[in-house]
């Protein structure tokens, strides 16, 4: 006997216990195996399935965050630019109540100033008044016997009246 050459009885039993062994697992071993194999695989299928539709989920909330942010923006220039129109309108509007209020007080000033004009007038012409009635009055004073007299009086009341007027 030979140590590499095996007895063909031991062989035999080999072969049997081999067909036996296999036979066993072929009934009862190889259907756990390929069910927990094909378990794994449907496990790992759906997981894949799963991770792309999420991925899927992912790119559509990436889109609808993108535009969500540039429906955000367009609202936020939308009221920017709503602000700056109305503190535009309110500035214009401030500027033309002040000028309004300007006008207002300028004709104020015209119509008291008119006023004023007319005052000073009047006491102008009643000053004059008086003066004329102190001029009637010395000159109806002054013995006015002599015509030379009375043209010498009358030129010099005339040369004062003259010379207060030019002052005014």
């Amino acid at each position: 006997m030979s140590l590499l050459l095996p007895d063909s009885g031991l062989l035999f039993w080999m072969v049997i216990i081999f067909a036996i062994v296999f036979v066993i697992l072929a009934r009862y071993g190889f259907p756990v195996i390929t069910k927990m194999l094909e378990k794994r695989r449907d496990y790992i299928d759906n997981s894949l399935r799963l991770a792309r539709e999420a991925d899927e989920k992912l790119a559509r909330m990436t889109e609808e965050q993108a535009r969500m942010i540039a429906q955000a923006r367009e609202e936020q220039n939308r009221i920017l630019r709503e602000a700056a129109q109305a503190r535009d309108n309110i500035v214009s509007k401030a500027k033309e109540q002040a000028q309004d209020e300007a006008r207002k007080i300028l004709e104020e000033a015209r119509v008291r100033i008119e006023a004023e004009k007319e005052s000073a007038l009047r006491e102008i012409r009643s000053q004059v008044a008086l003066l004329s009635v102190k001029v009637a009055e010395k000159v109806i004073r002054q013995n006015l016997s002599t015509d030379k007299a009375q043209m010498d009086l009358v030129n010099k009341m005339l040369d004062e009246v003259s010379s207060s007027i030019k002052m005014s």
